[in-house]
């Protein structure tokens, strides 16, 4: 395993991270909580020390599992958060989104209580989740000032969803010099993460990128294929099928970044995340000890050369030869979406 450093921050995470929206939850998969537990020490035995959660993860329950998993090693971790979606005075209702509360007060009792869940003194990482533009108020920043120097956090990121709104905000947040914007991206997906990485270019900004949904929900590690059936709660079945069909076709012309014995599919789209400098860690979504041993290894694989990533770039600029629709543009906020037009940015900025 590789390590890397956060922003301007001294705070370091493994290139492949712990995503701890599969604990204390069950949208992808039931697990007992021993099973949880157990899946977080077999990531730390394979060299992982970055975990995320969410104070919204059940409710608070997977923080409190990576307190206690993380308890006899903390000071040897890094735990990230993220707070703003007010479950304390709403019902979820399904997968749907909770109501957003991004008020100082309200913020400040919610750190209290993630900190005291996860058991901890401070944070190495907080990350406002899924905060609109006009919510990433002059307040709140002074809010994040305030814990960073009261020794509460030692870095402050944004967590971004796809459908929600992401290119005013990421780019407020690389402009603003937060130590990591979390997003979306992936090789079949690379809208956002090709955008931020010019914010990036053109502003100067420290900021790292931390890639989510690397494998494209299942496709790219082919834990998804033609034959699978998803279960009723399983989170990616709010994909439509047209997505899925279309990404099958553009995993076929992927195939040459696999190298047998030395790189799988799931470890290449890995691989390609990690071949830009500003990317500090991926966070796969983990379900067995198997994906934790085979996407854990992507780190210490062979890099991908530059005549792969230019196949791949030439890939996607070409829609990987399909003329079809995937059915996403709907989810898509940020396409027509009206958080780029608040931000009075052109509609080309995303495309």
């Amino acid at each position: 395993m590789q390590y890397q450093t956060l922003g301007t921050a001294d705070v370091e995470v493994s290139e492949v991270g712990f995503g701890a929206w599969v604990v204390g939850t069950d949208w992808w998969g039931d697990r007992s909580e021993a099973d949880a537990i157990e899946m977080i020490d077999h990531a730390l035995d394979r060299g992982i020390t970055y975990f995320d959660t969410g104070d919204v993860y059940g409710h608070g329950r997977s923080e409190e599992l990576v307190g206690e998993a993380l308890a006899d090693v903390r000071e040897d971790v890094t735990i990230a958060t993220k707070v703003g979606y007010d479950f304390y005075n709403n019902p979820q209702a399904g997968h749907g989104e909770l109501p957003k509360e991004m008020d100082p007060d309200y913020l400040r009792e919610a750190v209290e209580q993630s900190l005291e869940r996860l058991d901890t003194d401070y944070l190495d990482v907080l990350q406002l989740h899924n905060a609109n533009v006009d919510e990433i108020t002059p307040d709140v920043l002074e809010f994040l000032d305030e814990l960073e120097e009261d020794g509460l956090i030692r870095a402050r990121g944004l967590a971004l969803g796809p459908s929600i709104g992401w290119l005013a905000e990421g780019d407020l947040a690389i402009e603003a010099e937060f130590d990591s914007v979390q997003l979306v991206w992936n090789v079949l997906e690379q809208e956002v993460g090709n955008h931020f990485l010019e914010t990036i270019d053109r502003t100067g900004s420290s900021t790292s990128l931390i890639p989510r949904v690397p494998h494209s929900s299942g496709i790219l590690n082919e834990q998804v294929t033609p034959e699978t059936e998803l279960d009723a709660g399983d989170h990616r079945g709010f994909r439509p099928d047209a997505w899925y069909e279309t990404g099958w076709e553009k995993l076929e012309a992927l195939r040459f970044l696999e190298r047998d014995g030395e790189r799988t599919m799931g470890q290449a789209a890995i691989a390609w995340l990690l071949s830009h400098e500003s990317v500090a860690s991926v966070t796969p979504t983990f379900r067995t000890a198997a994906d934790i041993d085979e996407w854990t290894a992507a780190s210490d694989v062979p890099k991908l050369s530059d005549e792969e990533l230019a196949r791949v770039a030439d890939l996607y600029e070409n829609d990987f030869g399909i003329d079809r629709e995937d059915g996403m543009d709907s989810l898509r906020s940020s396409i027509d979406g009206e958080d780029i037009r608040s931000a009075g940015l052109d509609k080309l900025a995303a495309d």
